[in-house]
């Protein structure tokens, strides 16, 4: 039997063989446009590894999400971002960090210089960004500022310097204080460095420096009865994850004292502390973007120099000092970037 179509005679064994033709290019067909859709639809994924908690990185996570925007990039769209809270226990760091590089995620974005190692240590090929990081190069993060070297880089908070910052702005905030209070972190990576270079600015501005060092949350009972035994008149903090966790019990403490206080972070002037001064952390995790969008574009963290901060701010809380009957002086509240009343 055979038909005859635009004039070509057709065989059955001829139409046969066109059907076999159409079957294979339709599986072949098949075969290839799951890959292909696969392969449109992959997506990077982000690490993110928080030193304390959701609360008090709110705004710092939701400036990264706003840099990473600005490069075109929309989490759950065409990025994806791993979250993992310490919640202020450095112990946790290298447990999340292993869990995230188990994720295979293509770029571990972190804070604090302990994170940083641990990430390191659970990868040595994984880009990792930090974003605020006291002394990379003392802490033996990367090779230099400029050639960082190695799976590392990010922006550096220079926290040496801003400590004793902190401590002239609260002398000039309130001349009659004598004795301050410094709760900082016993065992990092700088040692006694921390306390050593603060020390150092007090007795150039006659103040007695006294150092309440802790190692993890659970120290901070005992740390605050001494505090009250020895008659502090002041509270001065460092940036870092284990103070920050215990914010609200820092804040809580000064105002039940009435005890003038700078921190290290804005979130604590936020939750009803006095004064802080430091860089801006939402523009540094802000800029953290630009590097997690050169490196998935394909640079080497090891060629991208790290980068200094470029906006600080001194934020006061007038509300929490006429609560607690404390007055300012006039020539530090003029230089207020924000107060909140």
């Amino acid at each position: 039997m055979s038909s005859v179509e635009c004039g070509v005679p057709r065989t059955e064994k001829n139409m046969k063989r066109e059907i076999t033709v159409l079957t294979l290019c339709a599986m072949l067909f098949a075969l290839c446009f799951p890959i292909e859709a696969q392969q449109q639809k992959k997506v990077p994924r982000i690490g993110v590894l928080v030193p304390t908690s959701p609360s008090f990185h709110a705004a710092r996570i939701k400036a990264f999400q706003q840099g990473l925007h600005e490069h075109g990039y929309i989490e759950g769209k065409n990025i994806m971002l791993e979250y993992r809270y310490a919640e202020g226990k450095v112990d946790r760091f290298p447990e999340l960090a292993t869990e995230l590089v188990g994720l295979k995620v293509e770029v571990i974005v972190t804070g604090s210089g302990g994170a940083v190692r641990a990430a390191k240590k659970a990868s040595s090929t994984i880009p990792i960004v930090f974003t605020s990081v006291a002394d990379p190069v003392e802490n033996g993060l990367v090779a230099s500022l400029a050639r960082p070297g190695g799976n590392a880089t990010g922006l550096t908070i220079i926290a040496p310097e801003l400590d004793g910052k902190r401590l002239e702005l609260l002398k000039e905030a309130f001349p009659k204080v004598t004795r301050v209070a410094f709760f900082w972190r016993i065992g990092g990576p700088r040692g006694n460095l921390t306390f050593s270079d603060t020390e150092a600015v007090a007795k150039g501005l006659g103040l007695q420096l006294q150092p309440l060092g802790v190692r993890g949350v659970d120290d901070f009972a005992a740390a605050f009865e001494t505090a009250k035994r020895i008659g502090i008149e002041a509270i001065l903090t460092t940036p870092n994850p284990t103070i920050n966790a215990v914010r609200d019990r820092l804040v809580d403490f000064a105002a039940k004292n009435h005890l003038p206080a700078m921190y290290a972070g804005p979130e604590f002037v936020e939750a009803g502390g006095l004064m802080s001064y430091a860089p801006s952390y939402e523009d540094l995790f802000r800029r953290a973007a630009t590097y997690v969008d050169k490196i998935l574009k394909g640079a080497k963290p090891a060629d991208l120099p790290v980068e200094r901060p470029t906006k600080f701010e001194l934020v006061i809380n007038l509300k929490t000092a006429k609560q607690i009957g404390l007055k300012i002086s006039p020539n530090v509240l003029a230089r207020a970037d924000r107060v909140i009343k």
